[in-house]
């Protein structure tokens, strides 16, 4: 999947692959000496919550270890914006919904969540050390054409087609905001042009943790919109017009029961707003899920 998306980057001008490992300083540090930057996005990390009951160590490698010479970079190139994928994740145990920045995120449930949170405040640090103009997103749910498999939209796509049971946790009382791909983008590419400044509001007596007196801020980036797990699960079957066998199991370690983005912020730092229903999303999904196999 990763080298079909890639074969589809090289075809659009101005694109440029290098294979690194993040976590290689001496690499990274070859790279920005090589390139002026003016604005990274930071979008590598090892995803996925329950990956990381199993293999721990390769989300302290790529998340916390991986990140330390992108911000080295970053202190060394004096690049203009830092934007950093996090992940809706960080919330934990919080249950107020919708999930705001405004609020702590002290309280991680998975490790994946916990690696994400600490690489939210290894950022802070630069910014607050270095200046570095820092804007955090956190991505909710994110799924669309070339996804990652292990998702439960695409697992349950492809277990639906082949006839097989899916494995429908929490007894199917889950719900999640999905946020379509394209909307995803949208909202990245606007917050690229909008590197934060300090907070002159911001007080260390009663501090924001959506903002800061350095260059940082944090936005939600999702539809705003909790999806109940047999509403996904509907829609993927009306699209495949195949009824899906469901085996439903308790909740699994390191889940939340409940996802939903308080967008504010974003909609008024940027003006947008992702747009696209979960039956919209699905829907171009499973036509692009179709097509891509069948090729």
């Amino acid at each position: 999947m990763k080298e079909a998306r890639l074969e589809r980057l090289k075809t659009k001008e101005g694109f440029q692959c290098i294979r690194n490992d993040i976590a290689d300083r001496e690499k990274i540090e070859t790279l920005f000496e090589k390139h002026s930057f003016n604005i990274v996005v930071h979008l590598a990390a090892q995803a996925g919550v329950r990956h990381s009951l199993k293999n721990p160590y390769s989300y302290l490698d790529s998340n916390l270890c991986g990140l330390l010479p992108i911000l080295e970079g970053c202190r060394e190139s004096n690049i203009k914006h830092l934007v950093f994928a996090s992940s809706s994740s960080v919330y934990g145990a919080d249950t107020t919904i919708p999930f705001s920045a405004h609020n702590p995120a002290d309280h991680p449930v998975s490790l994946y969540a916990a690696t994400k949170r600490g690489g939210e405040l290894l950022a802070h640090s630069y910014s607050i050390l270095y200046g570095i103009p820092t804007t955090v997103l956190r991505f909710f749910t994110v799924y669309g054409p070339w996804g990652r498999p292990d998702m439960a939209y695409f697992r349950f796509t492809k277990l639906i087609t082949e006839g097989k049971p899916i494995d429908v946790y929490n007894f199917g009382d889950m719900r999640r905001d999905f946020t379509y791909i394209d909307d995803i983008v949208e909202g990245l590419v606007r917050v690229m042009e909008k590197a934060p400044s300090p907070d002159p509001a911001w007080k260390g007596s009663n501090p924001d943790p959506q903002s800061s007196i350095a260059p940082f801020c944090i936005y939600n980036i999702g539809r705003g919109e909790a999806v109940e797990l047999p509403t996904l699960i509907k829609h993927i079957e009306n699209e495949l017009g195949i009824k899906a066998k469901c085996k439903k199991l308790p909740i699994q370690s390191g889940d939340v029961i409940q996802t939903c983005a308080d967008i504010s912020d974003l909609v008024k730092a940027t003006g947008f707003r992702p747009k696209t229903s979960i039956e919209q999303g699905i829907k171009k999904f499973v036509v692009w899920y179709r097509d891509y196999y069948k090729n």
